[in-house]
């Protein structure tokens, strides 16, 4: 006797993948993806491929980049808050793209969860769409994938994929920088997307979550509100200044240390002085609780510069007076020694 036939998706549904969830899921992701497309973009959400046309450029060079959240995803699946995350993905990737002075045209994600709920995957969107409408950047595709066994039934992860585009001739790529320059810092907005392994090691969150939601007096507010306050994005307060700046470093993950060489010439340093800028709260707290050492604080965090531009110094006035909380933080200098092209005074 033949055992009668389970449904495709009963099967499915018991081996952790559920269909009917992830068809609505997309449905909804693709009602706010919409609401983005800007006349670029040729084709609809759904189709095997993304189409779009670049235009307004004379000689337009395609700059793209891809990231993720890391492990801020924990702190958020803990606060009970997904839409944060989608923010600081685009804005992650949006600047990342703004150092070599691209104006971003459309984004792409990939959202993995060990189980898919729609509301779970709309939420991530929600803040995916509010950051792209708000800097013109069409949220044209993306994958929503559920991986029992991969991902933990309440984890996920969140990745990003964008393109832009320059015109030839501006684009930065370090090489007009010289010595003598200066540089010039822009505020975080904390600790961005990068340090939250090393925070959630300091903190046990893993362990005790609960420490998410004590307030801390210097925070003004709880832990888990100040770790998941969205990543900064430039794009909008540099784009006026962008002819000037012939360098830009992004400070993410490395901090300070690691980053600024990245766009420097050969045989060139940075030398700051961390007396210049205000350190903010958070990151003196990590450090207090931590025993972390200054050094290791400013290779792990962006310690409240999110990014640093390489101006002339006769262009430092009239940026600081376009860029209100811009801030001279340091000099670029002809490199000592073959090591150590950072040097942090103070």
């Amino acid at each position: 006797m033949v055992k009668p036939a389970k449904s495709a998706s009963s099967a499915y549904r018991q081996a952790g993948v559920d269909r009917d969830a992830a068809s609505e899921a997309k449905e909804r992701i693709a009602r706010l993806a919409r609401t983005t497309f800007t006349p670029g973009v040729a084709n609809d959400i759904g189709l095997f491929g993304s189409a779009f046309r670049v235009t307004g450029f004379r000689d337009p060079v395609l700059v793209s980049h891809t990231d993720g959240v890391g492990t801020k995803l924990k702190i958020a699946v803990q606060m009970g808050r997904l839409d944060t995350v989608g923010e600081d993905l685009v804005h992650h990737c949006v600047n990342d793209i703004l150092t070599c002075g691209a104006r971003p045209l459309f984004f792409l994600d990939y959202m993995g969860f060990g189980h898919l709920t729609p509301s779970r995957a709309e939420a991530v969107v929600i803040g995916l769409t509010r950051a792209c409408k708000a800097l013109g950047v069409a949220l044209i595709g993306g994958e929503t994938a559920e991986m029992p066994g991969v991902y933990s039934t309440d984890d996920f992860d969140l990745v990003g994929f964008i393109v832009g585009a320059v015109e030839s001739d501006q684009l930065l790529d370090g090489s007009r920088i010289q010595a003598g320059d200066a540089l010039l810092g822009i505020p975080s907005s904390g600790l961005h997307t990068n340090g939250f392994s090393l925070v959630r090691r300091v903190f046990n969150t893993d362990a005790d979550p609960s420490v998410l939601r004590k307030r801390f007096p210097e925070l003004g507010g709880t832990l888990g509100e100040e770790l998941l306050v969205p990543h900064r994005c430039y794009e909008p307060v540099l784009r006026p200044v962008m002819p000037v700046i012939k360098g830009m470093a992004h400070i993410t993950g490395g901090g300070l240390l690691e980053n600024t060489p990245r766009v420097l010439p050969k045989g060139l340093a940075a030398r700051f002085d961390a007396t210049s800028w205000q350190v903010p709260p958070i990151f003196r707290l990590i450090q207090r609780e931590g025993a972390v050492a200054d050094r290791e604080m400013f290779r792990v965090f962006n310690m409240g510069i999110g990014m640093v531009l390489m101006i002339a110094e006769g262009d430092v006035p009239a940026v600081l007076r376009t860029v209100p909380d811009a801030r001279l933080i340091g000099q670029v200098v002809p490199q000592q020694g073959d090591e150590h092209r950072v040097e942090l005074l103070g």
